[in-house]
């Protein structure tokens, strides 16, 4: 990498959804909760645990694993289909009323008036994902917004070829795990937003972490 390319600084930033954008990721914890409560308590506590040490990925990989790993038995294609719709019932007008992050919106308003280019990668479907980003009048703040079925490394790197940027030009701004295991396998820069979940987790690998996005443009400045 040339010395340039060290010292260009974030030309780019990409922003998970849930927990980052917006304060949805309690309402998808819920969800998931709800969609198992029949199976009673000792599996929902199962089910909350996976989905809290696996946020950000796919729900229909999250209910293909619970099917085989905590049920018993595996998962056909229609009938994770209509858990996918059951979640999204579940969810979808929380997700559309729920708070923005501190400090979200200024962020965004800051960062697109200088000119850095900002994305979405998220472990929601695209369609939904669409919907939500319009329904909340965010449409003008991101160039491109990215859900499932794709996967967020591959995002990753379909953005640094497409914007010619070295990985530490690109940021990723991520509140879980997959996040951060993304931005590792793609070597980009990552930023995780630290709550109380995730909070031992986020000291124990040493990485950068705000508590929401209030001071987001000047860390952004200083990377």
């Amino acid at each position: 990498m040339t010395e340039r390319a060290r010292s260009a600084g974030i030309r780019a930033v990409v922003f998970d959804f849930d927990g980052v954008i917006l304060e949805s990721a309690d309402v998808k914890t819920d969800a998931f909760i709800e969609l198992y409560a029949e199976h009673g308590a000792e599996v929902t506590d199962r089910v909350r645990e996976h989905h809290l040490a696996n946020m950000g990925i796919s729900r229909f990989k999250k209910f293909a694993w619970i099917a085989e790993h905590v049920l018993g038995a595996p998962i056909g294609e229609a009938e994770g289909a209509a858990l996918g719709d059951r979640f999204s019932d579940l969810v979808l007008a929380k997700v559309l009323a729920a708070p923005f992050v501190p400090g979200a919106e200024v962020a965004l308003e800051a960062l697109g008036r200088h000119g850095l280019p900002l994305f979405v990668a998220s472990g929601t479907p695209q369609g939904e994902l669409q919907l939500i980003v319009e329904r909340r009048g965010l449409q003008t703040a991101f160039r491109e917004v990215h859900g499932t079925p794709r996967e967020k490394p591959d995002i990753l790197h379909d953005l640094l070829d497409r914007l010619a940027l070295a990985p530490d030009q690109l940021l990723f701004i991520g509140d879980g795990l997959s996040d951060y295991k993304a931005a590792r396998a793609t070597g980009v820069e990552f930023l995780a937003r630290d709550t109380p979940p995730m909070h031992d987790e986020w000291v124990k690998l040493a990485v950068r972490r705000e508590p929401d996005l209030m001071r987001l443009p000047e860390v952004i400045a200083a990377w």
